[in-house]
């Protein structure tokens, strides 16, 4: 993968905030009361109702919160980030509850009360003709907005920390299990994930440029609702340690 400044790249996709090695995607200010751009809320179908996000003081966290009642939308940034350089992308996350009747085996349990979601582009030439296709006709359906490859971070209700599954929908979208159950619901708990090893965990030796980061709390496919908070993402160095925010 070809190398970048990260301080270029900060100044290239504002508001970015590069702080010793450590490059910070979220750290909103606490007397906003709107999600400030880059972040939009991105529906994939318009049929379906779009989660409510918003920026809230939870429990001394600056976070955005996400209300879902049978309802599904991406809060979603373009991102370019050196995964050389600085692979470990650090957050923190919470849940009132697992959704309850999800199933991530099967599209009518696809659900999450919540989910890191990042998308990549893969050079074309290192996708197989048939992948192609099946990107073609994806994009053909819902939009220029599919991605070369995902990887979902989840809290999920049942499968054991450390699944990989495919998406229930797409191959091109692999979901990593990082919390389940509720045994840690209701309270805010830190991640610290190498995002190029599990990039090549999910797709093998291509390359993937990491392309957007969006969180979601959905339950479009359930119709159950469901209360989440994200908050503090940064990517900082293999070698660094996940600083925490100000004020925290």
């Amino acid at each position: 993968m070809r190398k970048t400044n990260r301080l270029t790249v900060a100044a290239l996709l504002l508001p970015l905030t590069v702080i010793a090695d450590t490059l910070w995607i979220s750290r909103f200010d606490n007397g906003a009361a709107d999600i400030p751009a880059p972040w939009q809320i991105e529906r994939l179908d318009r049929r379906v109702p779009p989660t409510v996000y918003k920026l809230r003081k939870w429990d001394g966290v600056m976070a955005v919160e996400a209300w879902a009642k049978n309802s599904m939308a991406l809060l979603a940034r373009p991102l370019r980030v050196d995964l050389q350089s600085t692979p470990i992308l650090c957050w923190q996350w919470r849940v009132d509850a697992p959704v309850a009747t999800a199933d991530m085996t099967r599209k009518a349990g696809d659900d999450y009360a919540a989910r890191v979601y990042l998308t990549f582009e893969v050079p074309p030439e290192q996708l197989s003709l048939a992948t192609r296709a099946k990107l073609r006709l994806a994009r053909s359906i819902h939009g220029p907005h599919v991605p070369d490859a995902a990887i979902n971070y989840v809290w999920d209700n049942r499968q054991p920390v450390g699944t990989w599954r495919d998406n229930a929908y797409t191959d091109r979208a692999r979901m990593l299990v990082l919390r389940s159950g509720a045994a840690k619901a209701g309270g805010w708990v830190y991640e610290r994930r190498d995002v190029a090893q599990d990039f090549r965990r999910a797709f093998g030796d291509i390359d993937g440029h990491l392309h957007g980061l969006a969180l979601a709390t959905d339950t479009d496919n359930t119709g159950e609702d469901a209360h989440a908070g994200f908050a503090d993402f940064r990517f900082v160095a293999r070698a660094e340690d996940c600083p925490a925010p100000d004020g925290h």
